[in-house]
């Protein structure tokens, strides 16, 4: 027999929150209001399985995807969009209010654009010997053999196709494969995981598969195995070769609307630092108008920002060097002559870069993060430091997911 559970509100990681014998208790795929059967889910006791929904939220819609609720890749499908947005806003009100930061928080941007422009498909050999590829099942390590992601970019057209050709050539075993694929402008990019060393017959097999499926390049563990054209991508008005298994935004138009927010709030700045520049998103589009210094651990990255600004005309002097900000972040006699300072840390934040930041003279500083806990932290850093934070975007590049992104700017 189910439990029977009133949902009081949507949690900040899209799952329902219902109360039960003096305990809180979650249950994915249920909205506020709604009446719901549900089913233990065994060793998660603070978790229930959803079983039935027994009187449906009037904000509640179809789900467009078959594998919604089986897949791990969506959490939210059953939402109107409205509500959606204004939850995942009221994420980062909230967020900022816990945290004591005051400041007005814009509305959301929408920047799922086209789609995806980049995924990880696992392929694994299951018990029945069958070789299956896709992603990763909701809270669980199984793979949930997917035909078609609706949420794709069309750039990743056939992205599928090419990761279950590369498994039947590669042969996972219980250990899974992990397929990267990205969407370049002049075909697939793909970096495979978990595979031994290549056999020179193996190579020619996957020469072949590269062949027809127009791939741009193919590497295993970020080493070229064999490349038909440098994959490119365009920022602004450079074009860029992508390192292998370099990050990039998530969505093409998720870029864009975190580089159009970034440019406006360094307008007017003459020198600007860009730290975790990756390949240059902001570094190569704040180059239209100034002269940018730029810093990232990544190699690939600056070798493909550092090329792509010497071939790209009109633009300031970019320089480009790397340098691992977590343990060398820039100190303050570094920053004297800079007049804005923009940072897009990895989920874990910037807090020793923050440090220093906090220490120094830059009027502006802006703040570009994918986690709005270590943002909060770094953020009350800064204003401990004598910063003020005058704005905060929310942008949403990962629609379906409770995931939030956002551009917030200090001022001194």
């Amino acid at each position: 027999m189910g439990e029977r559970l009133l949902i009081d509100h949507v949690g900040q990681r899209g799952d329902g929150v219902a109360f039960a014998g003096g305990a809180t208790v979650f249950v994915p795929y249920t909205l506020a209001g709604e009446t719901v059967e549900t089913l233990p889910s065994p060793g998660h006791a603070e978790r229930r399985k959803l079983e039935h929904v027994e009187t449906a939220s009037p904000e509640r819609i179809d789900p467009f995807c078959q594998y919604f609720s089986r897949c791990g890749g969506c959490a939210i499908q059953h939402w109107q969009p409205d509500p959606y947005q204004a939850w995942k806003r009221q994420i980062v009100i909230d967020t900022l209010a816990h945290a004591k930061i005051d400041c007005p928080v814009d509305p959301i941007i929408d920047a799922h654009g086209a789609g995806r422009r980049r995924i990880t498909a696992h392929a694994r050999r299951g018990g029945d010997n069958e070789i299956r590829v896709g992603f990763s099942a909701a809270a669980s390590h199984a793979i949930v053999a997917i035909e078609d992601c609706p949420i794709l970019d069309p750039g990743l057209h056939g992205a599928l196709d090419v990761a279950r050709a590369l498994a039947l050539l590669l042969k996972p075993t219980d250990k899974p494969l992990d397929i990267q694929l990205t969407a370049a402008s002049n075909g697939l990019d793909v970096d495979v995981r978990g595979t031994g060393p290549l056999p020179t017959p193996l190579i020619a097999k996957l020469s072949q598969l590269a062949e027809h499926y127009k791939l741009a390049r193919l590497t295993r563990h970020g080493e070229l195995v064999l490349m038909r054209t440098p994959p490119m991508i365009t920022v602004g008005s450079a074009q860029v070769v992508l390192p292998p298994g370099s990050f990039l935004q998530a969505t093409a138009a998720g870029e864009q609307a975190l580089a159009e927010l970034v440019v406006k709030a360094c307008k007017g700045s003459k020198v600007i630092v860009d730290l975790f520049c990756g390949v240059g998103p902001f570094a190569l589009r704040l180059a239209a108008k100034s002269r940018v210094m730029a810093y990232d651990s990544d190699a690939g990255a600056i070798q493909s920002l550092q090329q792509a600004a010497k071939e790209t005309s009109g633009l300031k002097p970019i320089t480009a060097a790397v340098r691992d900000l977590f343990h060398r972040p820039l100190v303050t006699q570094e920053l004297r002559d800079v007049d804005a300072v923009v940072f897009d840390p990895p989920r874990s934040g910037a807090q020793a870069q923050a440090e220093k930041l906090a220490a120094s003279k830059i009027k502006t500083v802006v703040a570009v993060s994918c986690n709005v806990q270590s943002f909060v932290r770094d953020a009350k850093i800064l204003i401990d430091g004598g910063y003020k934070i005058d704005s905060v975007t929310p942008v949403d590049q990962f629609r379906h997911t409770p995931h939030v992104e956002l551009v917030a700017r200090f001022r001194r």
